[in-house]
């Protein structure tokens, strides 16, 4: 098929130029590439479709048909050409995106508001869901994940901020139970684990000060997958959870909840986007990228970077 597609545009090139050498000149090839390039077309379509001279070509009714026809494919081949570079170089079409509900509305929204407003000619899916997608598999252009490093070579990793994971428990749940001033005090509290943290139950503490590590087992009663869900439970006093600090900020600073073990920290994690290696990545996932880089930067992640204001 590609042979024939190839065929058809040194065709068309002869009947422009009207002659075998000029199509051979404008297409940097041999006349005699050109003249088995026709004679191949005429042999597989059982027609002649030029007629020859010593001093001109001209068409034969069956080659003015196909030349007509010839002219669509490559204007066809020229406006997908042009779609492509719009593609490739403009922000238009569509972007899809993946990430976790609660990094999508207390986050990923807010990041792109302005730059979705901006640019109407692009359309951006958001899928949310607590577990990673396979981004060539699902089409994902960017995937927010709480990831170190990409784990899969023909994925790229952009860190765009540091997030700590602390503990958090409501005010009236912490007054009524036993005081809570080391790590090991934990095992006579209850856990709301959420299950899209590995090991959820078990904690590997650190001390500000001092350094000194310790490590505890927690119980759990109460169990969700979802980190909204967790936060309504704390809310209502039946324990204790551990969250990513962007995922409570507006809870700490109206109160509804408290740190509990604040100056004990567990280990963070880097928020990264996820986008596929590819030599020619459209402009819109480098646009994109560039405008939640721009968002995280003025995000502090946790206390090590409040501290440091």
């Amino acid at each position: 098929m590609l042979d024939q597609l190839r065929a058809m545009g040194v065709f068309a090139c002869v009947v422009e130029k009207s002659s075998f050498s000029g199509a051979a000149r404008a297409l940097g090839i041999t006349t005699s590439a050109v003249s088995q390039q026709i004679r191949s077309l005429e042999h597989e379509m059982e027609v002649t479709l030029l007629h020859r001279s010593t001093r001109k070509l001209s068409l034969t009714e069956a080659g003015q048909t196909f030349f007509h026809s010839c002219q669509e494919m490559l204007a066809a081949a020229e406006r997908g050409r042009t779609r492509i570079n719009e593609l490739r170089d403009d922000l238009v079409g569509e972007l899809r995106i993946a990430t976790t509900p609660e990094l999508g509305a207390n986050h990923l929204v807010p990041a792109l508001s302005h730059w979705m407003a901006a640019h109407r000619g692009l359309s951006v899916k958001i899928e949310t869901n607590n577990h990673d997608v396979d981004l060539i598999e699902g089409r994902i252009d960017i995937a927010l994940r709480m990831s170190p490093q990409a784990e899969d070579q023909h994925i790229a990793s952009v860190p765009l901020t540091p997030v700590e994971q602390i503990l958090v428990a409501a005010p009236s749940y912490l007054n009524q139970t036993v005081p809570l001033t080391r790590p090991e005090d934990l095992q006579h509290h209850e856990l709301l684990p959420t299950n899209i943290i590995k090991n959820d139950r078990h904690f590997a503490f650190q001390h500000n000060s001092t350094g000194e590590a310790v490590e505890v087992e927690m119980n759990a009663r109460l169990h969700s997958n979802n980190v909204s869900v967790a936060k309504s439970l704390c809310k209502q006093g039946h324990g204790i959870a551990r969250i990513f600090y962007l995922d409570v900020q507006k809870e700490l600073k109206n109160g509804s909840l408290v740190e509990v073990l604040p100056e004990w920290k567990l280990p963070a994690f880097t928020l990264c986007a996820m986008i596929s290696k590819q030599e020619q990545q459209p402009i819109k996932i480098h646009r994109c990228v560039d405008a939640l880089k721009q968002y995280f930067s003025q995000l502090p992640g946790g206390r090590i970077f409040q501290d440091a204001l």
